[in-house]
């Protein structure tokens, strides 16, 4: 397996970068490291982790991805790694996942403080997942300058597009990173849904202005941006990654207070079933908080 990753990565075209189990600084050659305003929400975001929101949001697009990546490579997925891209890694926690199933994972972030919890994070792995990983910071409108077309059978984009003032260049440049067959996975806030938290929560105010933008305050304090279905299905058409499925995530969790996770495991249970049923079925998965798309190429 070994042999066939040093192949994998020579022909994909950054056979000179650093190695799974390395750490690397890539230079933007005078770009902005963050294309974003994520910028100054990394320390709230970190505290977050423990929370129910975080916790929801993990589990179901883990178990999501998981659906995505066996019914479309089948055997593959199993008996040889995928080469996987995510972008704006964050803490890693997807990142590590896969590469504890033992695919070769290489996260992209560009903020240093995410960055640095998801390499604290790989450290506390044992060796045969760290071998697996590379984390690398940087911006994912450029990754072209670092690896070829067609580098990575998997790419994930997993809460950037929000804090983009437009999604569709970043997409584009997502597409032309995945090997033909490959697949592509984002997640962005729902803009068809943008009320429903404010809504349950009696802010009728801020669920009033919600149905007039596309723009809201996040828990963190930042000013972010919804996606429509219909418009991220458009783009994903127009780069020649056509959507394959879609799911909701957070249908029933989002409106309630971060720290009402059950601590009872068989309640847990319940809240993670009734969440992942909900977010594959009409007419709940439309309301959710966020969108999960997965497109293939």
């Amino acid at each position: 397996m070994g042999g066939q990753h040093d192949r994998d990565t020579h022909q994909a075209g950054y056979g000179n970068g650093p190695q799974y189990g390395a750490h690397a600084q890539y230079d933007n050659h005078g770009l902005p490291a963050r294309s974003g305003s994520f910028a100054g929400g990394a320390g709230a975001w970190l505290e977050r982790q423990g929370g129910l929101h975080n916790l929801v949001r993990q589990e179901m697009v883990a178990r999501q991805l998981a659906e995505q990546l066996t019914g479309h490579f089948g055997e593959r997925a199993q008996l040889s790694p995928l080469r996987v891209l995510d972008v704006g890694c964050g803490q890693g926690t997807q990142a590590l996942r896969l590469a504890r199933a033992g695919h070769l994972v290489t996260g992209l972030d560009a903020d240093p403080v995410t960055l640095g919890a998801a390499q604290a994070m790989l450290a506390a792995e044992p060796p045969e997942v760290r071998e697996r990983v590379r984390l690398l910071s940087g911006d994912g409108h450029h990754c072209g300058r670092w690896f070829g077309p067609g580098s990575f059978d998997v790419v994930l984009c997993h809460g950037v597009l929000m804090y983009l003032p437009d999604p569709d260049p970043l997409i584009a440049s997502l597409a032309r990173m995945i090997a033909p067959g490959g697949l592509l996975s984002l997640l962005a806030r729902n803009r068809d849904a943008l009320a429903m938290r404010a809504g349950l929560t009696g802010d009728w105010r801020a669920a009033l202005q919600a149905f007039d933008s596309d723009h809201y305050t996040n828990r963190l304090g930042l000013t972010a941006r919804a996606d429509r279905l219909c418009d991220l299905a458009t783009t994903l058409r127009e780069v020649a990654v056509p959507l394959r499925h879609w799911y909701g995530v957070r249908v029933f969790t989002d409106a309630m207070p971060d720290h009402a996770a059950p601590v009872d495991g068989r309640q847990l249970g319940q809240l993670l079933e009734a969440e992942d049923r909900a977010g594959r079925d009409d007419p709940y998965r439309q309301v959710a908080a966020l969108l999960h798309l997965v497109g293939t190429k």
